[in-house]
């Protein structure tokens, strides 16, 4: 699924099931575009946008923001200025877990967050 879609599909879903809080206009309103702009991200007829408008779309449509920027063909901020950082150990440990179970990145996520090295 693409950018487009995978915005507008999980609108329309919120609107079914939340009403009209969810329609295009509102939508816009609250991420602070004009309502003519989301329609046109919607249906792709422009590029998707800025970070931190796909980040606030992420937050209004309660979707993962590194999964929407994802799809929008970008990459956090915060992750560019880490692996800015070191460069080359980033680039080989993304490389490396590449083809790894999700079971096993998992893995090595939660030991990370708990400081286990």
């Amino acid at each position: 699924m693409n950018f487009a879609n995978r915005i507008r599909k999980r609108r329309e879903e919120l609107r079914a099931t939340k009403g009209r809080d969810f329609s295009q206009r509102q939508v816009a309103l609250r991420i602070e575009v004009e309502p003519s702009y989301l329609s046109k991200l919607e249906r792709g007829q422009f590029p998707p946008p800025s970070e931190e408008v796909v980040l606030r779309l992420a937050d209004e449509l309660d979707l993962d923001a590194d999964t929407l920027l994802a799809l929008a063909g970008k990459v956090a901020s915060d992750l560019q200025e880490t692996i800015r950082e070191r460069p080359r150990m980033f680039g080989h440990l993304i490389r490396e877990l590449r083809d790894a179970p999700d079971e096993g990145i998992m893995m090595l996520t939660e030991r990370a967050e708990r400081g286990d090295w």
